[in-house]
């Protein structure tokens, strides 16, 4: 991969911000996608960087998710916020984790970041449903590094 710009089409950039906003509707948590090439750095430490650096860290219901990419590495991680983690097992996010690299690993990275989208929304409805007053606290733009 030579390009993080080259790792997913415009229309593919699209449909995973669909996605997000489709799986917001059902819960007060907010989700995050951020790809870059590589890192330096161990994946989940450069995740909560990201995360930190986002400002998700600043939702009023500590429910912030971030799907941190790592293109060239081959690796991503799935960082949750506190009020997310006080309240889940540690296991929590295996099952998005698993339909994400069942795509992954047959080259079908859109759908396999849209389908994790759409279970973290799914897992985040039973804890923290949509409220009466929920405001879209974050972007659901793509960021890149």
């Amino acid at each position: 991969m030579s390009n993080v710009e080259d790792f997913l089409t415009k229309a593919e950039e699209q449909e995973i911000i669909e996605a997000i906003r489709m799986a917001e509707e059902n819960t007060s948590g907010e989700i995050r996608v951020h790809i870059e090439k590589t890192t330096s750095k161990a994946h989940f430490d450069r995740a909560l960087e990201v995360f930190h650096e986002l400002r998700m860290d600043e939702t009023k219901l500590k429910n912030g998710v971030l799907l941190y990419f790592a293109i060239d590495d081959k690796n991503f991680v799935i960082c949750g916020d506190k009020g997310i983690n006080d309240l889940v097992a540690d296991d929590f996010w295996d099952c998005t984790k698993d339909v994400m690299t069942n795509h992954f690993r047959s080259g079908n990275f859109k759908q396999g970041i849209v389908d994790g989208i759409l279970n973290a929304g799914e897992q985040l409805k039973k804890y923290f449903p949509s409220l009466a007053d929920d405001t879209n606290e974050l972007s659901n733009e793509i960021s890149k590094g």
